[in-house]
């Protein structure tokens, strides 16, 4: 900017010295041609009365007047044939000054002469009489003096020019550093604010004697700016705020568009520094709770499916060191279930999802039981979740003793029903082998067909007997939570298979309206059977409730049936039973809760079974009048339909 100053400010110099020189140089000609015209036309009658005498006095007086004498070198006339007539020189003329002839019909002409090493502007004017040429007269301006003028012209003019220079750029670097400076601190906040730093001073003029530290909103995150607050909603602020009512931060300096822009801008920057405080404490908090929790906690690439961060947890559960889990993909955790999750968010699920019991498997591949929590969150610009795991491996062992018992419990209940269900094929098989005995002490021959029969029977009576131990077996054996594809008709029929007998026993019969040919369901048949036999034999206990089975009358039945509905396949359990009041309906699948006398319950069977059906994604539900009986239904999602429900 300075150099630009100082380059037009000499531009201007010497322009304005080429005019003042030209000029200066015009005008020193012009005075020549005028004394030599005065003397042409004051000498013309003394060369007509060829008066040299006073021709001479003419042209002396003319070259030693005033200050003149210092212009002048000489002043000569010669006649019209170029014979001089008079000259101011003390010497010879010299012959060059005859040189500037004047040309016909002009009436001056002006040559720079050298004259013995001395430069002379000779000035040539015709002495005319009437039409005719008489002579001419010649002035002679030393150029040596004009010089000397201008040159004293030049050092005073460039002294002027030099000073004129000297206060343009004090003045032009002073209006700089005045208009300019607020601009160059805008300019110093941005680049140390693009370099990161947000902790420099924010004071933009001289009087910013404001600590900001000292403001509220500084000071306590949580709390907003009244001055925001107050702006958006027109209201004043809070009491306890009534000390930022004149806020020291947020006035404006007097000043033009240059300080206003200034103000606006450190305001901006102030508000991306508070905001950006509150950013890193809320970052640091949740990352306290990120490394702290209690629970391991992983962060997973929706789209690589790659691990990019968990919590130290995760290494005492699943025994990896953080650099082994950060090379691991989320699904080698748990080939069975993690794909689903990852597929749930890849294709767009929204919201957080709550997957129960996934299976997953430690270093050395040593499995066992969690809960997961995933939400989407935007991890360093990507789509990424974050999953919360907790260990359900005890939880579930438990559960499955519990289970397990109630298992042993209902056996002990079948027992009675079971033992007439094998006392029946040990009957025929006795009833059998003593019709061949007989035969064989009496000496009497059994036909070939007769002895076919009956050995066909006894086996077939075998073979029954060995079901229905194998039911038994299958029942009484501790589940687990492998899922298979399961008929939903099958678990049905098993458990009838062990009851049916029994509960014939009590006059209670069973209607079946089995649909065939049902998409299959993931679950695990054991533990599906346990819940048929919890709701089968609730039924049975709440037809006992109204009704007695020596009560010829009374409608004692229990319809089972299954079908598929909305995508989904159902078992339904109907009795003709007591039925529950509509009070306890919204109880009765918490643990502990049971409408049965002392004794008669613990109020686990309906838990369990909830938390079964949930385990396999399913639904159970309760249509229920009281005096006309109940309906649960239990509905699950066909195999490879199911997802992780919402939480």
């Amino acid at each position: 900017m300075l150099v630009a100053v100082l380059f037009i400010s000499v531009a201007i110099a010497f322009i304005a010295r080429y005019i003042l020189l030209s000029s200066l140089n015009q005008e020193l000609e012009m005075r020549g041609e005028a004394i030599a015209h005065s003397v042409a036309e004051r000498g013309g009658s003394y060369i007509l009365d060829n008066d040299i005498p006073q021709l001479l006095v003419l042209i002396f007086d003319e070259a030693k007047l005033h200050q003149r004498k210092h212009l002048l070198s000489y002043i000569f006339i010669e006649d019209v044939n170029g014979k001089l007539l008079a000259h101011t020189m003390t010497k010879r003329l010299p012959d060059v000054l005859l040189s500037n002839k004047l040309p016909q019909g002009k009436h001056d002409a002006i040559k720079l002469l050298n004259v013995e090493g001395e430069h002379i502007y000779d000035v040539a004017a015709a002495i005319n009489e009437g039409l005719y040429r008489i002579g001419t007269v010649h002035v002679g301006l030393n150029k040596e003096h004009i010089d000397t003028l201008v040159g004293k012209l030049r050092v005073a003019f460039l002294g002027f020019i030099s000073l004129v220079v000297l206060i343009t750029i004090f003045l032009s670097s002073w209006l700089t550093r005045y208009i300019t400076k607020p601009i160059t601190d805008l300019t110093r906040l941005s680049d140390e604010i693009s370099r990161g730093n947000f902790d420099i001073p924010l004071k933009l003029g001289p009087d910013e004697d404001w600590d900001t530290a000292n403001c509220p909103a500084f000071t306590n995150t949580d709390l907003p700016c009244w001055h925001f607050d107050e702006s958006r909603s027109g209201e004043a602020p809070g009491e306890e705020h009534r000390k930022c009512a004149k806020c020291a931060f947020y006035r404006k300096h007097e000043g033009d568009e240059v300080v206003q822009l200034s103000d606006s801008f450190r305001n901006m920057v102030w508000s991306i520094k508070l905001y950006r405080r509150r950013l890193r404490e809320s970052e640091e908090k949740y990352r306290s709770l990120f490394d702290s929790g209690p629970d391991p906690i992983f962060v997973v690439d929706c789209a690589t499916g790659d691990i990019r961060d968990a919590n130290p947890r995760t290494e005492e559960l699943y025994g990896y060191a953080k650099e082994e889990l950060l090379a691991l993909k989320f699904l080698n955790l748990g080939p069975e279930h993690n794909a689903e999750c990852l597929n749930y968010f890849s294709e767009g699920g929204g919201g957080c999802v709550y997957f129960p019991k996934v299976l997953h498997y430690k270093k050395g591949n040593e499995p066992f039981f969690v809960n997961m929590h995933a939400c989407p969150i935007s991890y360093r610009g990507r789509h990424a979740i974050i999953v919360a795991v907790t260990d359900i491996t005890e939880m579930i062992e438990k559960d499955a003793q519990l289970i397990q018992a109630g298992k042993m419990k209902s056996l002990g209940e079948m027992s009675a029903g079971v033992a007439h269900e094998i006392n029946q094929p040990l009957n025929a098989i006795k009833m059998g082998s003593e019709y061949l005995a007989m035969m064989q002490e009496q000496d009497l021959a059994v036909s070939k067909e007769d002895f076919l029969q009956v050995v066909a029977e006894i086996s077939a009576q075998v073979d029954r007997a060995a079901e229905i131990i194998d039911t038994l077996r299958s029942f009484g054996r501790k589940s687990d939570l492998i899922e298979e594809l399961v008929d939903i008709n099958q678990p049905v029929r098993a458990v009838l298979s062990m009851v049916r007998r029994q509960f014939e026993l009590d006059n209670i019969r069973f209607e079946l309206d089995l649909t065939e040919g049902l998409p299959k369901v993931s679950a695990h048949s054991n533990r599906l059977q346990q819940v048929i036999f919890n709701l089968v034999t609730n039924a049975r206990d709440a037809i006992n409730d109204c009704s007695s089975p020596m009560d010829a009358v009374c409608d004692r039945r229990i319809t089972i049936r299954t079908g598929k509905s909305e995508g989904k396949i159902y078992t339904e359990i109907e009795d003709t039973g007591a039925g529950i009041r509509e009070e306890d309906q919204h109880k009765i699948f918490e643990p502990f809760f049971t409408t049965k006398e002392a004794g008669q319950g613990m109020g686990l069977g309906l838990a369990i079974t909830y938390g079964i059906v949930k385990d396999y994604g399913g639904d159970i539900r309760i249509n229920s009048d009281n005096k006309k009986g109940t309906v649960f239904r239990m509905q699950f999602p066909a195999a490879n339909t199911r997802g992780g429900p919402s939480i």
